[in-house]
């Protein structure tokens, strides 16, 4: 993913953090990175306008409240934000690594022992910040990063504008991430439980290892009519033998037939123990196969084919679905077939980020905006740079030493690819 300079328009800080560049767009704002007063890399989410009210401005307050204290492994760090801002921001830590969406799309469904690894991981996560008081409500793939030490989930908190006092169900307008969402959320009930995040979670798991969803169709409306419908059962072709009992329950319409997230992990468990391995075993290696992967998939040696971002989009904004009346044409959904999944790869790649990014020379995929996944951006015509500016009115960046080690490669890129 390219990393493209500030506009005119941007603020160059927000908070502590500097803003260095564009990284990422989506339905709910700007993700720029950002880089603290002590050079740590931080994605920053800027919500747009659009998507803010009194409503979601007070409950983005009470989860950043909540955020502060809920601390793992498995979750993108805190690191900032503001609510009464004009355009509400949150920083989280940066994560060096593709989102499980672009890992799939690009490189094939996991083997069912590593989606079982994934399940378990990211239902210990899911459950130790439910014990806080606090849901995702928007977990998709495109929102757990594929990091070097393992994957990650952001984007907690920012289900407060992805819930918005818009009707789900509104005869011209939805907000949110259909293939993804829990019959009840589409519906609209409330309060929530931590039922929606097992679903969205089964999902996931369901993508992960078959490259589809539970729910696909042509548009939105159709998608929600699907989740909602009780007499239409999720589409589970594709999926491994051994993950169809933790699917299907996971998936199930009504809320109480769903397993909780320690049933969930203990029947990770099971799937994993059954094909001879250990749960740490199977998840160094998911780590070793996504950086495995990762490294087949990046540029080689010092040459660069491409101005590149050093870092790939960390907290993506996987454009919530904004649809306009049913009458006008939607994208088509992506389609269900299931790749090959690849083979085992236990041996992870070089992970010095000054000379590869998370999606190396694969060519940018415009991919439908229903799917929870981003846009490609064309690559920038210039070195991503950001303006120097001063206290009066400038500033001078305090470029880390990795930055600055990859602001001379792309200058050198640059000036080997100019026509003159």
């Amino acid at each position: 993913m390219q990393i493209t300079p500030l506009n005119p328009e941007d603020p160059p800080v927000l908070g502590d953090f500097e803003l260095l560049g564009r990284i990422g767009q989506g339905g709910m704002g700007q993700v720029f990175l950002g880089e603290s007063p002590g050079g740590e890399p931080a994605a920053v989410k800027v919500i747009k306008p659009s998507v803010v009210d009194s409503e979601s401005r007070r409950r983005f307050a009470q989860e950043i409240e909540v955020l502060k204290t809920v601390y793992g492994p498995r979750i993108a760090a805190f690191l900032g934000a503001d609510a009464e801002a004009e355009q509400p921001w949150l920083a989280t830590e940066y994560v060096d690594g593709p989102d499980l969406a672009r890992h799939v799309k690009t490189q094939g469904p996991l083997p069912s022992v590593l989606t079982a690894a994934l399940g378990a991981v990211l239902a210990e996560a899911l459950a130790a910040v439910h014990t806080q008081g606090l849901l995702h409500r928007d977990l998709k793939p495109a929102n757990v990063l594929l990091g070097p030490n393992g994957p990650k989930i952001i984007d907690f908190g920012l289900a407060a504008f992805t819930e918005s006092n818009v009707s789900l169900t509104a005869p011209h307008q939805v907000v949110g991430t259909p293939i993804c969402m829990a019959p009840e959320q589409a519906a609209g009930v409330k309060p929530l439980t931590a039922a929606v995040d097992v679903y969205a979670l089964g999902a996931l798991l369901l993508f992960a290892a078959t490259g589809h969803y539970p729910h696909e169709a042509a548009t939105p409306y159709m998608v929600f009519h699907l989740v909602t419908d009780p007499d239409t059962a999720p589409d589970l072709s594709g999926a491994p033998d051994e993950l169809m009992p933790l699917l299907t329950g996971m998936l199930a319409q009504s809320a109480e037939d769903r397993p909780s997230l320690t049933d969930v992990v203990q029947q990770c468990r099971s799937v994993i123990e059954a094909q001879g391995m250990k749960i740490a075993q199977a998840r160094r290696r998911l780590t070793a196969h996504t950086a495995g992967q990762r490294h087949k998939a990046a540029p080689t040696g010092d040459s660069l084919a491409s101005p590149t971002s050093p870092w790939s989009v960390p907290a993506t904004d996987a454009p919530d679905t904004e649809v306009a009346p049913a009458a006008q044409h939607a994208p088509t959904m992506p389609g269900s077939g299931s790749p090959a999944a690849p083979a085992l790869d236990e041996t992870p790649g070089p992970t010095d980020p000054a000379v590869q990014d998370s999606s190396g020379h694969t060519p940018p995929v415009r991919r439908g905006p229903i799917d929870g996944t981003r846009r490609e951006q064309p690559v920038p015509s210039r070195p991503p740079t950001a303006p120097k500016r001063s206290k009066e009115g400038t500033h001078t960046l305090r470029h880390s030493l990795q930055a600055r080690r990859t602001a001379e490669r792309l200058r050198a890129a640059y000036a080997a690819a100019a026509p003159f």
